[in-house]
């Protein structure tokens, strides 16, 4: 894996015991990782919105399928929580200075959360979940200069048909 050139500060948030499906956030923590905070953003968005569903890649046994991405939903529910600890850990490095527009998620995890205790007979099982994400400022990527006249030029020559040889 190549490693991400990052600068000294790394920023944190946490958000424990969400009434949201554990495999749901493993699917959208599974898209959004080592991704931008403007593309988490905008991939929320659309789920919370109905316009692009999320690929579910793990847990998709009887899953419904949706065009050109396969078996997939729309988790709304765990989207909208996933948008406030975005905009959480933004705001946490916001306060720390960094550059908002240049942060690129590092960690993103969800693990099952804490089972309530409940008195009586226990009727159905309330799914929690806990999330955490860090995120880091990456530099810009530079901007390539354009390939040279030459360069494509000789790229033209290598596709060019070969004369045949003729041996007798």
């Amino acid at each position: 894996m190549a490693q991400i050139q990052t600068t000294k500060k790394v920023v944190r948030a946490c958000m424990l015991d969400l009434p949201i499906s554990p495999k749901h956030s493993v699917e959208i923590s599974k898209a959004l990782r080592f991704r931008t905070i403007t593309y988490a953003k905008k991939v929320l968005e659309g789920l919370v919105t109905l316009e692009k569903p999320i690929k579910f890649t793990r847990y998709d046994q009887d899953l419904g399928h949706k065009p050109g991405i396969g078996a997939g939903r729309f988790p709304q529910k765990a989207a909208t929580h996933f948008m406030k600890l975005v905009n959480s850990v933004e705001a946490n490095a916001l306060h720390l200075g960094l550059n908002t527009s240049n942060l690129k998620i590092i960690k993103l995890v969800s693990n099952k959360g804490a089972c309530p205790a409940r008195a009586g007979r226990i009727r159905g099982t309330r799914k929690r979940t806990n999330l955490e994400i860090e995120v880091c400022e990456v530099a810009p990527k530079a901007k390539s200069a354009p390939r040279a006249a030459g360069v494509a030029g000789a790229a033209k020559s290598k596709s060019a048909p070969k004369a045949e040889s003729t041996k007798k």
